[in-house]
Parts: C-alpha cells; structure tokens; sequence
C-alpha cells in the first residue's frame, strides 16, 4: 500500500485545523488503496492552535505534528515539514482551507498516471481583484526575468514525488523558493486549476514584507537580468550626462556672457543620479544578503517536540 502524506504548515490557525484534519480523513476514507499521514508543522503559534493539535493527534494517528522553537517564517517552516514527510509522495496543503483538500484526488490520479509534480494552479481567487492583479502581474514580471520558466499563480499546494523530494534533499538550500526550485530540477509538471475561495475564519499571516520577500527571493535565485540592467543602465547614464556636458560647455564657450546654467538643473541631475544609485545599491543589497543566507548554513528550524512520529499510518 502506497503512503501519501500530507504537509500542513500552520500558524495561528486554531479555528481551521480541526475542520481540514476532517476533510483529509474524508478525502481518503474513499481512497482505501493508499495508507496516508498528516504532518502538521507549527511555527509556534500562540493562539490555541497547539492545544487543537494535540487533541487531534490524541484521537488520530495519521495526524503527526512538529512544533518548532520559534516562529521560523513562511518559506523554511514548510520546506523543512516537506522533508520530513516519508511518503511515496507528499502534498503540501496550507491550513487556512483556501487550497482545496478534494483536488488530492485528482493529485493522486495525475501522479498514478506518471506525472511526478501536480501543483493546483488558482486561475480564479474571490480575494481582491486589484491583489489577485497585482499577483499576476509580479508572476509575469519574474517570468520574464528568470532564467527557468517558472509556474504561474501557484502557491506551492501541489503533489511532489518521491525522487523530487530527495531532490530537494540534496540541494540542501537553507532559504529555497519552491516554485523555482521545480523549474530548475526540470521535472515534469501537471497543473490542476480551480478557484480559490475567500478565507472563512481567522486572518491571512501574509503581509507586504512577507510577500516582498517572496518576491525578492524569487527574482534573486532564479535571475542576474536586475544586475546587468543596472551596470548597463550605469553605462547609458555615464555616456549621455558625458554628451550633455560636452553640449553645455560648447554652448557656453559660444555664447559666454549671456548663457547661464542655473541651479535647477544640478538640483535635479544631483537627485536623479543620486535616487538611480540608492535603488541599485538596495538591488545589489538583495543578491548579497541572499548569498549571506546560503553560506551562513543554518538549520532550517529546531524542533520543540514531535507528536506521532514513533507510530506507523495505516487505514
């Protein structure tokens, strides 16, 4: 019997836990030819969200769960939860019931059919129109950027096989972008869509910063294009501010006593020159801390305690 597991990363979820732990159950109360797990991985929540874990993993051996030290972040906690999982393939699932449990059916039937990655593609979202906009117009830009094609308005909710899980393994990156990382290894990849609904209960824990890291952090491992812009950028506004002094000395050394340069146009030269440099110099600022992450090797979190892992999933 093949063993699925399920990935749930978790923070301050206490209202939506018990209810997606019921409809995991349900999902394979009608698929008897798999064994399967759930792994909750907790990034320290303080909410309640432990005491509900508990219980469920009290009540329910298929529900394992790992409670970290601290508040990990929304990138490490969950790559480390998929590493963790020993299934033949393993399905990351957020805990906030805005990814659909039922498409693990269709997941399951894609993988059977020999397809090692099936991510959930949201082509729809009851979220906000301008924020979903906003979503896909950031996809197409990294898209554009990137050296790899990467997947479009996909959060990572998907189906990871087996062997793209060792993959994952022995990258060892301590700071990975999921969606990158597919692309890059070149796995096949199946798409399912659907339409996110809004959320229920308890708020969204993404903010500007934690998508502005999503984002910086996708544009920084997969792409050198910001980089050569710049130093191009840097070449064009050296060669046209040398064109634009050689015309103001000529035009002064022809009309000596009547032409006089002014202050506004150093004023504006001074701030434009200055505003391009500080935007560079924060781009640059990006790469390297993104480098000081990678050789700073740290793990990807420290456990507190572990639920359920010393038992085996069966149905």
């Amino acid at each position: 019997m093949k063993l699925i597991s399920i990935v749930t990363p978790c923070y301050n979820e206490a209202d939506n836990v018990e209810e997606l732990a019921n409809r995991i159950r349900g999902v394979f109360s009608a698929l008897p030819q798999y064994a399967y797990e759930h792994i909750f991985i907790d990034n320290a929540s303080h909410d309640g969200t432990q005491e509900n874990l508990r219980q469920l993993a009290a009540a329910d051996e298929h529900i394992k769960v790992i409670f970290n030290n601290r508040n990990f972040g929304h990138i490490r906690s969950p790559y480390y939860g998929l590493l963790q999982a020993k299934g033949d393939a393993v399905i990351c699932l957020a805990s906030d019931l805005q990814d659909p449990p039922e498409l693990i059916t269709q997941f399951l039937q894609k993988w059977e059919e020999g397809t090692p990655v099936v991510v959930g593609q949201k082509t729809t979202s009851a979220e906000s129109w301008t924020f979903f906009q906003l979503r896909k117009l950031y996809y197409r830009i990294v898209d554009k950027l990137a050296d790899v094609e990467l997947l479009e308005n996909v959060t990572g909710f998907g189906l990871y096989d087996r062997k793209v899980i060792e993959s994952f393994r022995r990258l060892n990156d301590p700071y990975p972008y999921v969606r990158g990382l597919i692309s890059e290894l070149g796995f096949p990849v199946e798409k399912i869509v659907y339409s996110q609904p809004l959320r229920k209960r308890g708020f969204t824990k993404n903010n500007f910063y934690t998508l502005y890291d999503m984002a910086m952090l996708g544009i920084t491992t997969h792409s050198k294009v910001p980089l050569r812009i710049a130093t191009m950028m840097g070449f064009g506004m050296s060669f046209f501010s040398f064109v634009l002094g050689m015309i103001y000395l000529v035009y002064k050394l022809i009309h000596w006593d009547s032409f006089q340069l002014g202050i506004a146009p150093l004023i504006i030269g001074i701030f434009f020159i200055a505003s391009v440099q500080l935007f560079f110099i924060g781009l640059v600022g990006e790469y390297i801390g993104f480098i000081h992450t990678q050789v700073l090797e740290r793990p990807l979190v420290t456990e507190k305690e572990r639920l359920n892992f010393d038992k085996n999933a069966t149905k």
